[in-house]
């Protein structure tokens, strides 16, 4: 797969040292001056070098896109200077990863490719990316988050060789660093290890220099200029760290699962009810300024990697689907009931993708439902592939609804105003179910219904 990096420090090399040695094409961007301390094993480096090797792996310096894809021909990665990784648009990912570890989402979004990763705090999966990986050092470290964030910053290190703080060297004036030693270094506590600014930055502890920012690069007062390993191990100044082997591990069991379910489901949503309990048009009704059809269009869009259609009779909806990346599928007959609407969606959807072997059916008046409890059912559907998986809530099953191609037989047998429920019932145990709030699972049957919401009862 094709894979954009955005930031080339030590984490962000760990992340493509997993996936380049699985064979991914690895693009990666930075900016005009990196800043990175542990640079000896970094990619970051080719900027102002070049080139940048790293272990059994070679990073080198692209003007453009076009050379970037000669040196990925050439089995090597790319690093191109691009701040905001604008080369996505028309580099055109897979997989986008955030890991210039910024604290803080500086700029990506979940609809930036078919799957956004971002690496530590700052970012929320279900929101600004499909994913988070856990960065801080500690138990959970390299976890992945498909819900929620990661442990916020607390500003302090973790502990490395019994020492946290200490260990850290930092600028003692702004203005340009003078290094007066050399990364694998041995230092004493209290040795002058740098200049910044013409003043002197000491040794708060004994050990080996891991890190430390190349000569002249611009710093400020108070900013981490370079590491100190209590360990005294040499090959650590050169090799990639077990923290950055663990995040870029967490990468690669996201791009894995992602590969497995990559271009094998559609998503189709049904909007083409009567709204008869309602009286009237409630998929037109406002919530919040926003008719209710667009919460769902909203959510799809999240998905930019999956196929996806609507089907309905309204013009002003087919109109919006299309502004969102939706085909509509055109229902002349709602009078025919869900199970008519159900069946051209999956007749449409088996029509331009023959290869499918699965669609996420949902309803179009869940106004609550997440992206984080769609992609979990994607997530189930990787290595649970004959299983019906829908969400639910304390075992109570519920809209979406995955279904694999081997039910689509009995789901086309379907008449009147039976949905798949009725099919579900026929295999109780070939039903997942994963686990949503209970708000979300509520579909908006009476005008009741939208009080509630405007009284903010539902959490939208």
């Amino acid at each position: 797969m094709k894979i954009l990096i955005r930031g080339a420090g030590d984490l962000a090399t760990g992340i493509a040292a997993r996936l380049y040695r699985c064979g991914h094409e690895i693009l990666m961007t930075e900016i005009k001056e990196p800043l990175t301390v542990r640079r000896t094993v970094a990619f970051s480096r080719a900027v102002y070098e070049g080139h940048a090797r790293v272990e059994d792996m070679e990073a080198v310096l692209a003007g453009d896109l076009e050379e970037a894809r000669q040196i990925l021909a050439r089995g090597d990665i790319p690093v191109m200077v691009d701040e905001r990784a604008g080369v996505r648009e028309t580099f055109r990912p897979d997989v986008l990863i955030d890991a210039i570890i910024a604290k803080k989402n500086t700029g990506i979004r979940i609809t930036d490719a078919p799957l956004v990763i971002g690496a530590g705090p700052g970012f929320t999966a279900g929101k600004d990316c499909h994913c988070v990986i856990e960065t801080k050092r500690g138990h959970t470290l390299g976890r992945l988050i498909w819900e929620g964030t990661a442990i916020p910053n607390t500003g302090v290190p973790g502990n490395v060789g019994g020492y946290t703080i200490e260990r850290l060297l930092r600028a003692a004036e702004e203005g340009r660093i003078e290094p007066t030693v050399s990364i694998g270094s041995q230092v004493e506590k209290g040795q002058i290890v740098a200049y910044t600014g013409g003043v002197p930055v000491y040794a708060a502890m004994s050990g080996i220099v891991r890190g430390m920012l190349q000569e002249g690069a611009e710093v400020k007062k108070g900013m981490k200029i370079g590491d100190i390993d209590a360990r005294c191990e040499t090959a650590h100044c050169y090799t990639i760290s077990d923290k950055a082997l663990a995040i870029g591990g967490a990468a690669l069991e996201a791009v894995e699962l992602y590969g497995r379910i990559k271009g094998k489901y559609g998503l189709v949503i049904l909007a083409a009810g009567r709204g008869e309990r309602f009286g009237g048009d409630k998929l037109s009704s406002q919530i919040h300024g926003r008719p209710v059809y667009q919460y769902t269009l909203d959510l799809a869009r999240s998905f930019p990697g999956v196929e996806k259609m609507i089907v309905t009779g309204n013009e002003r909806i087919a109109q919006a689907a299309l502004e969102a990346g939706v085909t509509p599928v055109e229902n002349r007959e709602p009078d025919r009931g869900i199970s008519w609407s159900l069946k051209l969606g999956l007749k449409a959807m088996r029509e331009k993708k023959p290869e499918v072997e699965g669609i996420l059916f949902c309803v179009c008046d869940q106004p609550g439902l997440r992206a984080a409890t769609i992609q979990k059912i994607w997530n189930r559907a990787a290595v649970k592939r004959e299983k019906i998986i829908c969400a639910g809530h304390e075992g109570r099953s519920g809209n979406p609804v995955l279904w694999p191609g081997k039910y689509f037989p009995e789901l086309m047998e379907l008449e009147g105003d039976v949905g798949g429920r009725a099919v579900m019932a026929r295999h109780p145990d070939q039903v997942e179910i994963v686990e949503s709030r209970d708000t979300e699972l509520r579909d908006i049957d009476r005008k009741e219904d939208l009080e509630e919401i405007w009284e903010r009862r539902w959490g939208i």
